[in-house]
């Protein structure tokens, strides 16, 4: 029981660090990135292929982190000529894209047969102390992370982002630039999936391209949704909720005899749904949102 809870915990603080950074980007900017998980595809495979190849592990999460920011900054190109639902489209179609070359560049990803054997964190050591020390490293980049992101809201370039969230058209009338604001945005936001990528690629020891599909990024919207768009503690406690739910349903076969093994995914698909819908109708602004709103 132990072990499971651990390894909640670490798939919880991957999440959350993905979370931190489109919160950056949504939250903050007003950036809607449907793509997100091709970041994360594009920090674990640089991580997986580097590790495979005789690089420490340690040195597989910058690089990771400057994959992820160089796949961005094109992406970024193309939000200054796209309004925000047609970024939301392209980013979601660049996703995909990373995917699909993934899949189909066996020569470096070995295609849909994946990359196992990935080197793991703290390998020197073994079973739940391994697990724990993955936990710790989690926690020590999250908290990074979290001061990052703090000085940020706190400095004049994260104010500019949220007037730039609030208001572009006012922004430009006042002389400055929201294009260079939002591309710096979004390759920060990636180098937080990146990082991300390349610890869950260390962790679990396997990547295919069946792994990084949109349902990762939608889970990710809808943490920061139910945590509270915006808020840095938004994405804490999103991230931990919907594990809750995910990890949660997975009891209500005891709950629920009668339904199939094959039926119980739909089933848990339909209760994180449902969850959402309920959130979105009572409390749209999150748990760790204005308590004085509705």
């Amino acid at each position: 029981m132990d072990a499971y809870l651990i390894a909640i915990a670490i798939v919880t603080g991957i999440y959350v660090l993905m979370a931190l950074g489109l919160n950056l980007q949504y939250g903050l900017t007003g950036l809607i990135n449907f793509g997100h998980v091709g970041f994360f595809c594009v920090g674990a495979y640089a991580a997986a292929i580097l590790a495979s190849r005789g690089w420490p592990a340690a040195a597989t999460f910058p690089i990771a982190a400057a994959v992820a920011v160089a796949a961005a900054w094109p992406l970024g190109l193309v939000s200054l000529r796209l309004r925000d639902d047609y970024f939301a489209i392209v980013s979601l179609g660049f996703s995909e894209v990373v995917r699909l070359v993934a899949t189909s560049e066996r020569w470096l990803t070995n295609g849909v047969q994946g990359i196992a054997g990935i080197p793991r964190l703290f390998a020197d050591l073994s079973g739940t102390t391994q697990a724990l020390a993955v936990l710790a490293l989690l926690l020590v980049l999250n908290g990074l992370a979290i001061l990052a992101m703090r000085r940020i809201v706190a400095s004049p370039f994260g104010r500019m982002i949220e007037a730039i969230r609030d208001n572009e058209e006012a922004v430009r009338a006042l002389g400055k630039d929201p294009a260079r604001f939002k591309i710096q945005v979004l390759m920060l936001g990636a180098a937080l999936a990146g990082v991300s990528g390349a610890v869950y690629a260390h962790y679990i020891g396997f990547i295919a391209p069946e792994q990084f599909v949109p349902l990762v990024t939608f889970q990710i919207w809808m943490a920061i949704v139910m945590g509270g768009v915006g808020r840095v503690s938004g994405a804490l406690v999103g991230s931990g909720l919907l594990m809750l739910f995910l990890e949660g349903s997975r009891f209500l076969r005891d709950l629920l005899p009668f339904v199939s093994e094959v039926e119980m995914a739909s089933v848990r698909i339909g209760v994180v749904g449902l969850a959402l819908i309920l959130f979105t109708l009572y409390r749209p602004q999150g748990l760790m949102g204005d308590f004085t709103r509705r």
